[in-house]
């Protein structure tokens, strides 16, 4: 049978892990990447049993343990006298519940975890993507070096700015009135976050905070959102001021003063999301990740549902050949447009309940979240076994 072309457009943790998960499946497939060289922005991300069960099957389990950090809870407290709300175990309860751990790990950890299971000459740096064409048999990819290339199957993995999408779907990312401050601290300058390696998450008043250890333990990664009615950098993302985020959460919980006191750098970023769609493909043309789904990070699943995207994406394409490219396309959206629109319009609602005014809707949520702990309520999410639904499939 001919073997099936696939051009991959971004090297991020959703193009890598498919571009790993076709290797693995012995798919041809060459992934492009604007930049020079590869490298993950310093802050952390929280892997969750839906994903790391995936990236185990990958073969990254020794990996993983190595530089992750399990977390024994996730806490969520009140922003000013810090007061418990909420505590969802994690740690040997989550891991035997789900039969896979809930890491906290340093962006770049797994995305260079991701890049070793990728042969290094299937991985093409430094020429931007400009445009994508297609004809009923090939997609193509317009680099910025003057270069196309032809694939039976363009996949946009480009973030949610993504030219790839653009073949499926002409909209715009929507601003969303907040922007975040990540930043990442020495272990050493805030022992005090480190009795017990957990997420803590601190809820306030149109804003909030959250942090958990990363690097083995060694570094602690911190995002705080601000309100900001408009975002006027070129970029969709800039150097932040630790002064000018200390400001914002003056009279907070001195936990947080003492964490953002110990940063001595911050970035800030806008964030965006779009509405959900109802397609993830467009003849030859489909998305992943944040092309396909951008989520605002209030459910922590951004990553999560990128790598579930891509093994999802592989297994359909692997039972396919170059044949059967429009069943696989069908089956993969299938699969993943219920559950990827659920967990997005998740992330939104929680921005609204994470950022309550101090009041009658806040009370009401401080105490639905007393009588709400326990992993019975994470069951639809960190239980789920995305291989497991692309291969029940084959049989509907």
């Amino acid at each position: 049978m001919p073997q099936i072309r696939v051009a991959v457009a971004g090297a991020g943790i959703a193009g890598l892990t498919l571009a790993a998960a076709l290797h693995r499946a012995g798919i041809d497939c060459h992934v492009h990447e604007q930049t020079d060289r590869l490298s993950e922005v310093g802050a952390g991300v929280q892997v969750a049993p839906n994903a790391t069960r995936l990236l185990h099957r990958l073969g990254l389990r020794d990996r993983l343990r190595a530089v992750a950090v399990a977390p024994e809870a996730i806490e969520m407290r009140r922003w000013d006298d810090g007061r418990l709300l909420h505590r969802t175990p994690l740690g040997d309860q989550c891991h035997r519940r789900f039969g896979a751990p809930y890491h906290a790990v340093h962006r770049a950890d797994l995305h260079s975890a991701l890049l070793s299971l990728v042969p290094p000459d299937r991985v093409h740096l430094g020429a931007r993507l400009v445009a994508v064409t297609q004809s009923t048999d090939e997609a193509r990819l317009h680099l910025s070096d003057g270069t196309t290339v032809a694939a039976d199957l363009v996949v946009g993995a480009d973030g949610i700015h993504s030219v790839v999408r653009e073949q499926i779907v002409a909209d715009q990312p929507r601003y969303s009135g907040q922007t975040i401050y990540r930043g990442l601290v020495p272990a050493e300058r805030v022992p005090f976050l480190l009795t017990e390696p957990r997420v803590r998450l601190w809820l306030g008043p149109d804003q909030h905070v959250v942090c958990y250890p990363v690097s083995s333990g060694r570094q602690v990664s911190f995002g705080a959102t601000v309100s900001a009615a408009d975002w006027r950098e070129e970029s969709w993302s800039a150097r932040g001021d630790v002064a000018e985020l200390a400001k914002a959460y003056a009279g907070w919980h001195r936990d947080v003063a003492r964490l953002i006191g110990a940063a001595q750098t911050v970035s800030r970023w806008a964030l965006h999301d779009r509405e959900s769609i109802d397609r993830l493909s467009s003849g030859r043309v489909a998305v992943i990740g944040d092309a396909a789904h951008p989520m605002l990070p209030f459910q922590a699943q951004g990553a999560n549902q990128a790598i579930e995207d891509a093994v999802v994406l592989a297994v359909c394409l692997a039972d396919a050949g170059p044949n059967g490219l429009d069943a696989a396309l069908r089956r993969y959206e299938r699969i993943r447009l219920p559950r990827t629109t659920r967990i997005q319009r998740q992330s939104r609602a929680n921005a609204e309940t994470f950022h309550l005014v101090d009041g009658d809707a806040q009370r009401r949520r401080d105490t639905s979240a007393e009588i709400s702990s326990g992993l019975d309520r994470h069951e639809w999410l960190f239980g789920y076994d995305a291989e497991q639904a692309a291969t029940t499939s084959r049989r509907a």
